[in-house]
């Protein structure tokens, strides 16, 4: 956009060391405690604070007591790298269907955002609001058109880490807390020119500013687990995106759900951040009451059917701009209700048309000039914003931590929403035993019968570790789902997700194995020797089919689509086990079925160690089942390499597949 007049001095807030406003500035311990700006009677100060910590001290200040809207905000010395964000000609069509056009949903739009403005991006429903952020966002996955430029260079692959994104969807763990939520942000994206402030100081100021001290400690909650408010929950998501110190913020519809004072709450705290940090902050926001809407620096306003620009420069501006067009605002009227009911389509007050070709008139040439000095002056690049005045070495890799980080932070996680989670622990755990205990009591003592007795023991074992595994497909599906939208953030990697899930939940459902089979053979009966021989095989089984659900929960789309692919590979390896139907009996084109199953390998291996002990007349029996007594070592090779390639098929499922698509 246009670049904007100087604002009319108002009065002035701390900058650092600045104490002639608001007094000597408070300690970060007592600032949980002061709901206002601190005296001057306050505790002196001489002796004094480092100006880092001054600086941070004077920002937790602005931010719980968010100044008067016409009040001026000094930049702190410890601002972020600014990023100025520019676009020209973005437009999106959905692609023609049955010989039908394309249908457009934006029509090409320009424009020029500073560091430090807080821009409001609104307009009726189906003009491309959300559309138009994706794209300036980096978000958006389906083709689009026209140019995205930071500091007049195109985007790369570092661009997430200067930027985050508050959707609509707030994904969150129910098991989680709200200040653990918060420090995952914080910790997983801090950047390095705010290093000096502490973690926690900021989780602390974040907590309060956003009124969650209440419920700092309280589990996020689900429609199943008693938690927060959808408020909020809608608070701690914007307070995560807030959390993680980018020079570019862009938030999709942050107060929807919220009452009016909340609203405005949030959008002082972005203010703030806008201002004192130097941040660009783009704002979805639908219909803000007046007092909302005065604290917005830059108004971006869109007509639908299709979508296309209607105003594009200063809030405070767009009073005179509509007034000047024939339209001045009635007395008592909220002027942004007023705004989307001229730009509205089919409304009695539509005036689109028109505003749309005012504003190509008026307002486009001013915008298309700055856009064009915009894409000759050439800034800070990504790279070398994330190293401004730091001296230490800073990662320049996709993400702002190291692997070790990512796996302690989300290890972490795992660790406490399964232990909070007595459904986590009994699925995988208890339910196993008991189901041990049944089948096992069912064959009390075969260990001493007859051979056929035992195979049919050893089958029903067998099965059962096949079926257990598809119990974890609703939580494989669900964590995948939670891992792509953080790692959209680039806040950790796929293969960290993975690995910590791995380091929790394969213990666990290892235990619950253990303890089945142990259950089972003992009450079975089954000698020491035959038990250690049987617990190797189910063991090695179990690692097979925990990498079959694990792959099957990276590639499906949903829990229904992972159980329809699930069933036919389970029934099928179940079915050609040698016991159901021998390899003999089945017809020479499905041998090879029985070269890829793996309970065939475990009840081979299994049985051919009990033929060691049989009669003769066992003996007989055996040949006729087909298995032979010298393919261990093959189906334990075979078996191995299923693992491997099914935990590598399940890293390529996790970051190529089922991304959030927008």
């Amino acid at each position: 956009m246009v670049a904007p007049p100087p604002p009319t001095p108002g009065p002035q807030l701390p900058e650092e060391g600045s104490r002639s406003v608001v007094g000597p500035l408070p300690k970060f311990s007592d600032i949980g405690q002061h709901a206002a700006p601190p005296t001057p009677d306050t505790a002196d100060m001489s002796s004094g604070p480092s100006e880092a910590t001054e600086d941070s001290i004077a920002t937790s200040v602005l931010m719980l007591k968010p100044p008067a809207v016409h009040t001026t905000i000094r930049k702190s010395a410890y601002a972020l790298p600014a990023a100025s964000l520019t676009f020209k000609d973005l437009s999106f069509s959905l692609p023609a269907r049955r010989g039908q056009p394309p249908t457009v949903i934006l029509e090409p739009c320009s424009g020029h955002l500073e560091a430090g403005e807080l821009v409001a991006l609104m307009g009726p429903s189906g003009c491309g609001k959300t559309t138009l952020l994706d794209m300036l966002a980096m978000k958006k996955t389906a083709k689009y058109s026209g140019e995205v430029l930071v500091n007049g260079r195109p985007r790369c692959r570092l661009f997430p880490r200067i930027a985050a994104y508050v959707g609509q969807e707030d994904m969150m763990p129910a098991h989680w807390t709200v200040r653990e939520a918060i420090r995952f942000n914080a910790t997983l994206k801090r950047q390095p020119r705010r290093a000096h402030e502490g973690v926690n100081e900021w989780i602390d100021i974040l907590v309060q500013t956003f009124a969650l001290n209440s419920v700092a400690d309280t589990l996020i909650g689900s429609p199943e687990v008693r938690g927060i408010s959808g408020g909020q929950r809608r608070r701690v998501t914007l307070a995560r995106g807030v959390a993680a110190h980018a020079s570019l913020l862009f938030c999709d519809e942050p107060t929807s759900g919220l009452s009016a004072t909340d609203a405005e709450l949030c959008v002082k705290a972005l203010r703030t951040v806008a201002k004192r940090l130097g941040v660009m902050c783009l704002v979805v926001i639908h219909q803000p009451r007046h007092e909302v809407a005065q604290l917005f620096d830059t108004l971006m306003l869109l007509t639908s059917s299709p979508g296309r620009m209607a105003y594009c420069g200063r809030m405070s501006d767009a009073h005179t701009y509509w007034r000047e067009r024939g339209h001045e605002v009635p007395c008592n009227v909220n002027p942004t209700d007023f705004y989307l009911d001229l730009v509205t389509p089919g409304t009695s007050l539509d005036k689109s048309d028109s505003l749309v070709k005012a504003f190509g008139e008026l307002l486009r040439p001013a915008i298309d000039d700055r856009v064009r000095e915009a894409f000759e002056q050439v800034g800070p690049s990504v790279r070398e914003m994330l190293e401004a005045d730091h001296h230490a070495p800073v990662s320049l890799g996709r993400y702002a931590v190291s692997y070790r980080a990512q796996l302690v932070a989300l290890l972490t996680r795992k660790l406490q929403i399964t232990l909070r989670n007595p459904v986590a622990l009994a699925l995988p755990l208890v339910i196993p035993m008991i189901q041990g205990l049944i089948v096992g009591y069912m064959f009390k003592g075969v260990g001493e019968q007859a051979l056929l007795r035992q195979v049919t023991f050893i089958f029903c074992l067998i099965t059962m570790l096949c079926l257990a595994g598809m119990m974890s497909l609703i939580t494989l599906i669900t964590e995948r789902t939670l891992m792509k939208y953080e790692s959209a953030e680039a806040l950790y990697s796929e293969g960290m997700s993975s690995l910590a899930i791995v380091l929790v939940d394969v213990p666990l459902s290892l235990l619950g194995a253990l303890g089945n089979i142990m259950i089972m053979a003992s009450l079975a009966g089954l000698q020491g020797d035959i038990f250690e021989y049987v617990l190797a095989w189910a063991l090695l089984l179990f690692f097979v089919y925990d990498s079959l659900f694990a792959f099957i929960g990276s590639v499906a789309k949903d829990v229904r689509q992972a159980q329809v692919i699930a069933v036919p590979f389970v029934s099928i390896f179940m079915l050609f086990n040698g016991f159901i139907v021998t390899k003999a009996d089945a017809p020479p084109t499905l041998h090879w079925l029985f070269d890829l199953s793996p309970n065939y390998y475990a009840m081979q291996a299994i049985v051919a160690r009990l033929a060691q002990q049989a009669t003769a007349a066992d003996k007989i029996l055996l040949e006729q089942f087909g298995y032979e007594t010298s393919s261990s070592l093959r189906g334990a090779f075979v078996m191995s390499g299923m693992v491997v390639l099914l935990r590598l098929g399940q890293q390529l499922g996790l970051r190529y597949l089922n991304g959030v698509q927008r």
